[in-house]
């Protein structure tokens, strides 16, 4: 029931966020303000308590499953019959719903907060005096530091994860059973998938990530869309900090193990909350770079 008050409480939000300053006929007070943000903090904080690691553990496990599901019939049904369920759908829905939120609340504040003199899309001021850190320049500089912090996060959990292939245990006591079955295979699929990650996440401060490379057969050249990568790097940070809150909490209730191997196999969740905001902060600061020309107020 509370799931659904507070899928009513963010529609009202969203709705609220509609009367942006500069539209006929809006008004926003600073009791306005003050509820819309408070509301809107509260149905993000429902959306984070409400879902769990589902989305993040599909993610994790879909490239595995997409390269070897022609070959393997278990592999073949989970991704036919566990990938999507009700489940997923639900909190991925409810995720994408409380990012949508989230976008609307930052533009309403901005908004109100200039008071007329700004861009309700962009933020641009109309006298061109933006807050410095939201320059091209300035966001490459402090883009550059965020962009490695959150990519040395899935390296960390990328490491745990290949040395199991490896034959390295890191006191993970049941070793050998995952090496006899299909789970070595799991641990090679996740810990590789968190090295790409790590890999596309650097890319937000490269010349690649701005212009397809030579090997990109048909796009060498070509700019990189802004949305390719703004919305798959969005996607991930919004799904990390559910998952990662999920995984702590099992292990701050005891019900996650940190003795034989689970330091290895848990440990690094406690980074998950550092890693979603970071990887937020690359990404917000990507496009600020690669923004462009605003289509509402036509500057920059």
């Amino acid at each position: 029931m509370w799931t659904g008050v507070l899928a009513v409480v963010g529609a009202l939000v969203a709705t609220a966020s509609l009367r942006l300053p500069g539209l006929p006929g809006a008004v926003v007070t600073r009791r306005t303000r003050a509820a819309v943000l408070a509301a809107g903090g509260a149905v993000l904080a429902g959306v984070v308590a409400s879902t769990d690691l589902t989305v993040l553990a599909r993610l994790g496990y879909l490239p595995a499953m997409l390269i070897l599901a022609p070959f393997d019939d278990d592999f073949r049904d989970a991704l036919l019959h566990k990938t999507v369920t009700g489940v997923s759908v639900f909190q991925t829905a409810v995720l994408v719903g409380g990012a949508l939120l989230a976008v609307a609340v930052v533009r309403f504040d901005r908004a109100a907060r200039a008071a007329r003199a700004a861009c309700a899309s962009c933020g641009r001021h109309d006298d061109g005096r933006d807050p410095a850190w939201t320059t091209p320049a300035s966001a490459a500089r402090w883009g550059r530091r965020v962009t490695v912090a959150a990519a040395a996060v899935p390296l960390v959990y990328a490491a745990t994860r290949l040395a199991w292939v490896l034959g390295i245990s890191l006191g993970f006591d049941d070793l050998g059973e995952l090496r006899n079955s299909d789970g070595w295979i799991a641990a090679l699929g996740l810990g590789s998938f968190a090295v790409v990650g790590a890999v596309l996440t650097l890319g937000l401060t490269q010349r690649w990530g701005e212009r397809f490379p030579r090997w990109a057969v048909g796009l060498a050249g070509r700019r990189v869309p802004v949305s390719l990568a703004v919305v798959p790097a969005t996607a991930v940070a919004v799904a990390v900090m559910p998952a990662g809150f999920t995984l702590i909490g099992g292990v701050l209730d005891a019900e996650l193990k940190l003795g034989g191997g689970g330091l290895a196999a848990f440990g690094p969740a406690f980074l998950w909350p550092a890693w979603s905001v970071l990887l937020g902060a690359a990404t917000y600061a990507y496009w600020l770079r690669r923004r462009g020309t605003c289509q509402v107020c036509h500057r920059g």
